[in-house]
C-alpha cells in the first residue's frame, strides 16, 4: 500500500510538471500599407493612453523579427495602446489600440504602419 502511494505521488507529481499554464501574451505582426511585413520596427506597448500620447512608462517594448512578427509574453490582462515605428514609417495618428488581452492565452494582432 505505501508503495502505490509513493508511486500514485510521483506520477501526480510528473503529470503537473508537465502542464504548463500559459501566461497572457500579445504577438502582434506589423505590416506596411502594401501588406508587407516588416523587419526590424520598433514596438512599444502602454498600458495608459496617457502615456501613450506622452511616449513615457513603456510596459513593454521589442523589435520585428524577420517575418515581421514580436512577442510579448507575461501581460496583463488588459487593452494596450501600441506605438510602431521603422525608419519614416509608424502607425501614430491611427489611435492604436488592442482590444482587451484573453488572460492565459496568446493574443495575436497585426498592426499597419505607413
Amino acid at each position: 500500500m505505501k508503495s502505490q502511494r509513493i508511486f500514485f505521488s510521483l506520477a501526480l507529481v510528473v503529470l503537473l510538471s508537465s502542464f504548463q499554464l500559459i501566461k497572457t501574451q500579445l504577438t502582434i505582426t506589423v505590416r506596411n500599407d502594401l501588406g508587407n511585413t516588416v523587419e526590424g520596427a520598433s514596438v512599444k506597448l502602454y498600458e495608459k493612453e496617457e502615456d501613450y500620447s506622452k511616449e513615457e512608462n513603456v510596459a513593454a517594448e521589442g523589435v520585428t523579427d524577420a517575418k515581421g512578427v514580436v512577442k510579448f509574453k507575461e501581460l496583463k490582462s488588459l487593452p494596450y495602446f501600441v506605438q510602431v515605428e521603422k525608419d519614416e514609417l509608424n502607425n501614430f495618428g491611427g489611435g492604436e489600440q488592442t482590444g482587451k488581452l484573453e488572460a492565459n492565452k496568446i493574443n495575436k494582432v497585426t498592426i499597419v504602419i505607413q
